[in-house]
């Protein structure tokens, strides 16, 4: 988990620096054990906002049969990555870091 939310840090411009990453914004440093992609909305929505600006759609849906939540990357018609998990959260941050690893 920590490898991946440090690839989503460095995608996001994060500035690292002996296993802390630096906000600009924020002017903050947090270390790398409490970046929060995989369990925060707040976090992971600005990534894929950004992804969005890349010319990729986000698509999230729930799946009744299955009861999973389905997250999707898009672009154009093409579906590239899609994930499905019981919590749409991890749903949404396993499909992120798919296509994050292949930019």
């Amino acid at each position: 988990m920590i490898n991946k939310n440090k690839l989503i840090a460095e995608f996001m411009g994060l500035k690292e620096h002996k296993g802390s990453y630096y906000f600009i914004n924020k002017e903050e440093w947090i270390p790398d054990v409490e970046l929060k992609y995989h369990k925060s909305w707040d976090w992971l929505m600005p990534v894929i906002e950004k992804i969005e600006t890349h010319g990729y759609t986000f698509e999230k849906n729930y799946q009744p049969i299955d009861k999973d939540w389905q997250s999707l990357i898009v672009k154009r018609n093409d579906i590239l990555y899609q994930e499905f998990d019981a919590e749409s959260i991890k749903a949404s941050y396993y499909v992120v870091c798919e296509l994050i690893t292949q930019l």
